[in-house]
């Protein structure tokens, strides 16, 4: 029975442990987070050819509008708006060629946006393009977004990120989603662009170089997760990722529990995927001298903030009444440590709308979202679980 008692023991300590170095990952980037980072400009000697690419799967209504709102995009130079078109209707597409968009059909058996993708680099090959940006089909660019990416390329960047804000804050989810959105920017971008790393990328509103990016596609195999692979891609290429945190684009935000289980599932297939792929080679290309690999191998072990606020909940009521492992000390202190975490990483806007403080009701409805996600990664192997859009107009409150 000791046996089993000193087993019991080292579990639980091993788990305490392991959510102890999340909780310190996490804080750490949250405080560096809180430092600035050089203002963007404008000016740039080149005006560099940019391809806008639209990825879009069976989205109908919302990539119109969206096409229609980046062809009156302000910028210096020449660019044009590209819709990779896989599932359109006929009328859709001829509607999008009226407006002046250039349309590259696709048709797959099985869809990945990063195949979409890699088809139409390969097709666009050849027309003069220097940048290429990846919006998702409900993204909107900020004023001067085009000219603030082709000055940061003027000065040698190769991948820029910018920053993915919310356009939609209309229900209490919506806010909700909103707030982890920008925790994610400031742990996972700002955080990180602070001590000189590079951002995570996070799918759309990423700028490469053309050919660079093409080179990338063609490798990148099928996967549910195309940012993540580019992400270790670009870093074992020691190609270093640029974060413009006052360029924002625009996304649309997930208004309800099904939709958010619904991309969380994708999210975490995702994460798993990787961690399988890369935990061994993380070390590996540590001890070459490759932080930047390392580091995107270390975010892959983190469990998702919101199944770890839950969990560290239930490991402090349940310390309690079990004399294993941690106290309710160590338990209560790391679930207070974490709130403070997510709350210092809210930006200070939030904090004055009303509307935060109902969504926050909406975090136990999330949490077990989570939860159903987690056991349903197995449907994003075998589905391209899209998630669905609207147009919603851009909420600056």
């Amino acid at each position: 029975m000791e046996v089993i008692y000193s087993v019991l023991n080292f579990l639980f300590w091993l788990l305490g442990i392991y959510l102890l170095l999340n909780c310190c990952y996490l804080a750490f980037f949250t405080l560096v987070g809180l430092f600035t980072l050089p203002k963007s400009k404008t000016s740039a000697e080149q005006s560099r050819k940019i391809a806008v690419l639209f990825p879009t799967y069976q989205e109908n209504v919302v990539i119109v509008e969206s096409v229609k709102a980046a062809l009156k995009h302000s910028y210096n130079g020449p660019f044009e708006v590209i819709v990779i078109a896989d599932g359109l209707q006929p009328e859709t597409l001829h509607t999008l060629k009226e407006l002046g968009a250039q349309v590259i059909e696709v048709f797959f058996e099985k869809s990945t946006k990063g195949k979409a993708m890699k088809f139409a680099m390969n097709q666009l090959e050849g027309q003069g393009f220097d940048i290429a940006l990846v919006l998702d089909v409900d993204n909107v660019m900020s004023e001067n977004c085009l000219n603030y990416i082709n000055n940061a390329f003027e000065h040698g960047q190769r991948v820029v990120q910018t920053h993915r804000t919310a356009k939609n804050m209309d229900s209490s989810f919506a806010f909700l989603d909103a707030c982890n959105e920008e925790v994610n920017n400031h742990i996972y971008r700002k955080g990180q662009a602070v001590l000189g790393l590079s951002p995570a990328l996070i799918g759309s509103g990423m700028a490469f170089e053309f050919e660079y990016f093409r080179n990338l596609l063609n490798n990148i195999g099928e996967t549910v997760g195309e940012d993540k692979q580019l992400d270790f891609m670009i870093a074992k290429d020691r190609v270093h990722v640029t974060y413009m945190n006052d360029v924002y684009v625009y996304d649309e935000k997930v208004e309800n529990a099904k939709v958010f289980t619904k991309q969380r599932t994708r999210w975490i297939a995702s994460q798993v995927e990787f961690l399988k792929k890369y935990a061994f080679e993380g070390f590996v290309q540590l001890f070459n001298g490759n932080l930047e690999f390392f580091n995107k191998t270390l975010q892959t072990f983190l469990v998702p903030r919101m199944l770890l606020l839950g969990l560290l909940f239930v490991m402090t009521l349940q310390s309690i009444f079990n004399p294993f492992g941690p106290t309710v000390i160590f338990w209560a202190g790391l679930f207070i440590c974490l709130c403070l975490t997510l709350l210092i990483a809210v930006p200070r806007r939030f904090y004055a709308d009303r509307r935060l403080y109902i969504a926050m009701l909406q975090i136990p409805k999330a949490m077990i979202g989570m939860v159903v996600a987690l056991f349903s990664i197995g449907k994003a192997k075998k589905s391209f679980m899209v998630t669905p859009h609207s147009n919603k107009p851009i909420d600056k409150n």
